[in-house]
């Protein structure tokens, strides 16, 4: 792809694709205007498989999956990745006529008649999974919220059904529990049986079955034991017409609050310790799932991010599930795993929510990222999953700051990150880093003075991935870096490499600044989307070039500037 280059850094950079060379280029920044960075690769070093934990997603309204920017976003998010892709919804079961607000969505799947007989209406839910099925991404089918013919009444608690966007940012009676468990369970066996009956059995055979979300804050209207009692009659329900399905809970918040750990504690109790209360049985539990978040704050002006805290929050729930024997081999999902807590709360509503258009959120995604492989190799857990809440609001000013992988059918600069992400395979391999933090002290401070400047590689029979990334907790943050990349222990049979880099930063993969360029439209015209849609995808620094290898590894210069992530491709 030829670009003009748009600074002196980036066309030294440029420079050494475009020629052929040694083993050794130069550094691409004098050594005083950049931080001197040594990052080196060992290929013979492994650390673990490289599982595909990037290839999930997820949003508060379902019915966006239907409309036109949903599904074209959909077909996006399948054609990234050579895996299977997976989308949780909230709202599968909340009822109403389908029309999506902010934080808000339903299917009216089930209503009772005047006697009290339940009435299935599977119009809505099946274009939903209908959708799933054609843009060939799988569903993580999250058991929620409570149709209202079913919801009890809990003194203390709203009695209107739905509550309004921005009054609250959690519902009303759909979060409350229902009035009689046994049809709540039957709620649940009728629609796997249905899901079964149009999909297939082996299909859906493969999907993850979610009791509710967030059940430890205001997401649930009632006790940890009460919630206990709906995960029983769920997973029974579901078994009822799937008996091998996959099912598991509870969603919880964070663990670093002490509230949302007991109440993980509790669950994981329960199921070691008791018997259903749907059946009598051992409870079934297949997988695990908590959330993490960060904690973005205005400082003096600018936005800071929180990374500790989602470290944090992995760190501790890794660090429980791992002291129960019988439940440490199970696969964790991190069913929201982000830079903070409320997709729906643009940067309009909360300032600190800025760094969501740039470059900011995929280099925190970056080191983020790296740091989650780190903590399952600590406690040896099974990560399988760190879900991305972010998806794309329909209808919505262009760069309005929420938190969403595309604007109006333009990609974001975060939704690069995960293009990357899907481009590494294989093994998992040491990077060491002369300017990474460490991960104690990325958990008990963040990335609040110096800039973790580091790495991720992987590789397989044939070709190895080094993802770069300079991040700082401070959106302001203007350190660049001058890396040398060295790619050490490749075998004494390769005697060339061919390389190519991807590169997010301020001129590359980032549609914003190219928003901006045009004035910051709210609605882009017709003209002006073709030329954001031109620049959206991921991009690389130029062609595919060959690199001479002596003594088994090789050496480049990098030029990284702050907030930055690169990803290096080696074929032999």
């Amino acid at each position: 792809m030829n670009r003009k280059c748009v600074s002196w850094a980036l066309c030294v950079v440029a420079g050494l694709f475009a020629v052929a060379p040694s083993a050794v280029a130069q550094h691409a920044l004098p050594a005083d205007t950049a931080q001197q960075v040594n990052i080196t690769v060992n290929l013979d070093k492994p650390l673990g498989t490289y599982k595909p934990i990037y290839a999930w997603f997820g949003y508060d309204e379902a019915n966006f999956t239907t409309m036109h920017d949903g599904r074209a976003l959909m077909k996006e998010l399948h054609d990234l990745s050579p895996v299977p892709v997976t989308i949780r919804a909230h709202h599968l079961l909340t009822s109403g006529n389908g029309v999506p607000e902010l934080k808000w969505s339903s299917t009216g799947v089930y209503s009772e008649d005047a006697q009290g007989k339940p009435v299935y209406n599977f119009t809505l839910l099946d274009g939903i999974f209908d959708a799933y099925r054609d843009a060939g991404v799988r569903p993580m089918v999250e058991l929620g919220f409570m149709p209202k013919d079913l919801a009890a009444d809990v003194p203390g608690r709203p009695e209107a059904y739905q509550v309004h966007y921005p009054a609250s940012t959690i519902s009303g009676r759909s979060n409350n529990p229902p009035k009689d468990y046994v049809k709540w369970g039957e709620l649940c066996r009728t629609v796997t049986e249905h899901l079964v009956q149009r999909y297939g059995r082996d299909t859906v055979q493969q999907w993850y079955f979610e009791v509710w979300n967030e059940p430890d804050i205001d997401y649930w209207h009632g006790t940890p034991q009460d919630y206990f009692k709906l995960y029983d009659y769920a997973v029974a329900g579901v078994r009822a017409a799937l008996p091998n399905a996959i099912v598991g809970g509870p969603a919880t918040t964070g663990p670093r609050s002490d509230k949302a750990y007991a109440f993980l504690k509790g669950f994981l109790d329960h199921v070691r310790d008791d018997r259903s209360a749907a059946d009598g049985k051992v409870i079934p539990l297949q997988f695990i799932s908590f959330h993490a978040k960060g904690q973005p704050v205005i400082q003096n002006g600018e936005v800071t991010m929180g990374i500790r805290s989602e470290l944090r929050d992995v760190d501790r729930g890794f660090s429980l599930i791992a002291s129960y024997p019988q439940f440490k081999p199970l696969p964790i999902i991190l069913s929201e795993a982000d830079p903070e807590g409320c997709a729906a709360c643009s940067s309009k509503v909360n300032p600190a929510n800025n760094y969501r258009n740039g470059t900011l959120y995929p280099a925190y995604t970056a080191a983020a990222y790296k740091r989650l492989f780190d903590l399952a190799d600590k406690h040896g857990v099974n990560l399988i999953s760190m879900l991305s809440w972010s998806f794309e609001f329909e209808n919505r000013d262009s760069f309005e700051g929420f938190r969403d992988l595309s604007t109006n059918g333009v990609d974001k600069p975060i939704l690069n990150f995960f293009r990357m992400a899907a481009k590494m395979n294989g093994t998992r391999v040491t990077a060491t880093s002369s300017a990474e933090v460490a991960l104690d002290k990325a958990l008990a401070d963040g990335v609040r003075g110096n800039s973790d400047i580091a790495a991720m590689a992987t590789r397989d029979s044939h070709s190895a991935a080094t993802m770069l990334w300079n991040y700082n907790d401070a959106a302001a943050s203007t350190t660049t870096a001058s890396v040398q990349l060295t790619i050490a222990q490749l075998s004494s049979a390769v005697h060339a490499v061919r390389v190519t880099e991807y590169r997010i930063d301020s001129m590359h993969s980032n549609a914003y600044t190219v928003w901006q360029q045009l004035g910051s439209p709210a609605h882009p015209t017709p003209d002006q989307l073709r030329k954001l849609k031109s620049v959206d995808g991921l991009q690389s620094m130029g062609p595919p070039h060959r690199v001479t290898v002596k003594n088994a590894k090789l050496t480049m210069a990098v030029a990284l500037p702050a907030q930055s992530v690169s990803l290096f491709l080696f074929d032999w």
